[in-house]
Formats: C-alpha cells, structure tokens, sequence
C-alpha cells in the first residue's frame, strides 16, 4: 500500500482512500481502496445516495493510478460513462475496491475501465471517459 498524492477532490467527494497496487508501466492495471462512510455527502442513510457515483471512483482512481497533477486535474471532469452496469450502491463501513486500467487515449480525453468490488461481489464496472485538464497559467 502507499500513501496518497494530493487529489483535485476533497471531503466529501473524495472517495480514493489508499492506493493497494500502483499502476504497472503499459497501465494494464492498478488498484485503490475505499472505505464507505455515513456521514459523506454521497451516503444516504446507509448507503450512498446513487450507484452512479461508482462511475465517479473509477474515474477518481484512475486518474489517481496515472499520476495527474492536482492543478491540471481540477479542471478535467469525467466526460462520459460507457457500458456501465451497476447491481447496487455500496453501504456504510464496507470497504471497496476499485481496479482500473487504461483503454485509450485520444489527446486529451482519456479511456478508462474499471471494477469496483466489495470482497468477491462486483459492485459495478464499466468505462469512464475523462477529459484531462491543462496546466494553469502562471
């Protein structure tokens, strides 16, 4: 495990708790841990507000594994969803993992896959696609 670079989220919308396995060097995969909280603003009671967040933590953890820099990541976004199923959200106190890898690349949108699991049940998977930010102007 290693500890976290600075992230362009914050509490609450900062999922990504600790990297498990780094990304390897052609990104064909890399892994984070999230832990489910019930006092984040995306938990509704339980469990968190819409299953469509966990297309935000694969996005998060993505861009988390290929090393963005947080000023040029505060002003990317997640662009698109695809292919993305869902069976339910994640509850308070379980602890989650997100496995990502790069798709493709066209400038600066870039095409991620991912899995977010809870122990051996697949929460959801599918593809993000994130449109990179660029550098601010000193």
């Amino acid at each position: 495990m290693t500890g976290l670079p600075e992230l362009p989220h914050a509490y609450p919308f900062r999922f990504v708790e600790t990297v498990l396995e780094p990304r390897n060097e052609d990104f064909s995969r890399g892994t984070v841990r999230i832990a489910v909280s019930a006092n984040a603003r995306s938990a509704a009671g339980e469990a968190w507000g819409t299953p469509l967040l966990l297309a935000e933590a694969i996005a998060q953890s993505a861009l988390l594994l290929e090393g963005g820099d947080p000023d040029i990541g505060r002003t990317g976004f997640l662009a698109g969803i695809d292919g993305f199923e869902a069976s339910r959200a994640p509850r308070a106190g379980e602890t989650l993992e997100v496995r990502v890898r790069l798709a493709a690349r066209f400038g600066a949108i870039v095409k991620f896959e991912g899995e977010v699991l809870c122990g051996a049940e697949s929460l959801a998977r599918g593809s993000v696609l994130v449109r990179r930010g660029v550098s601010p102007v000193p």
